[in-house]
């Protein structure tokens, strides 16, 4: 059983930019909702996108808010995260359920052919994650169950990968 609080939060938007994910993080509703959650400290990477101003946005939260823009490796982010909140590409997803973090995946809707959304929607079906877009990340986060969650057994994820690799043709 996955437990409260949530003191450290990560959110990752991998190596290219997903403003709309970044914006949602910092909006008053979602900050709002991960100090319910007992978030204390929210470290966001934002990628090849724009950070945001973090003195007005710390303005409206207690929670201590820091960014980067990228890092050889985030692993020792997940590690340290009581609850990971990510974009929805399959390596990113892998690492935290990998590290037994709880997951809560925002797809971007912008793109096309989205495999994400195939992504997302498989691992949620199996109880691994939780999975939204950036205009409801602040529901998501305050009505998902996260003792539902299952922890990643080892090779779990192999007929799947095996399946995502074929539907993107490297086999």
């Amino acid at each position: 059983m996955i437990k409260r609080p949530f003191r450290n939060v990560f959110v990752t938007v991998g190596t290219t930019q997903f403003e709309e994910l970044v914006n949602a993080v910092v909006s008053t509703a979602v900050l709002q909702q991960l100090e319910r959650l007992g978030c204390e400290a929210l470290t966001i990477q934002t990628g090849t996108g724009s950070t945001p101003e973090l003195k007005c946005v710390q303005d409206r939260s207690k929670i201590r808010i820091s960014c980067y823009d990228l890092k050889s490796n985030i692993g020792e982010d997940i590690k340290q995260a009581d609850l990971v909140i990510s974009h929805a590409g399959a390596g990113s997803c892998i690492e935290v359920l990998e590290a037994c973090r709880p997951l809560v995946v925002v797809v971007n809707e912008s793109l096309m052919n989205n495999h994400q959304t195939e992504l997302a929607e498989r691992l949620s079906r199996d109880d691994y994650l939780f999975f939204c877009t950036p205009s409801n990340l602040h529901h998501t986060l305050a009505e998902v169950d996260f003792s539902r969650l299952k922890k990643l057994a080892s090779g779990s994820l192999d007929s799947f990968i095996e399946h995502l690799d074929k539907c993107m043709g490297f086999k």
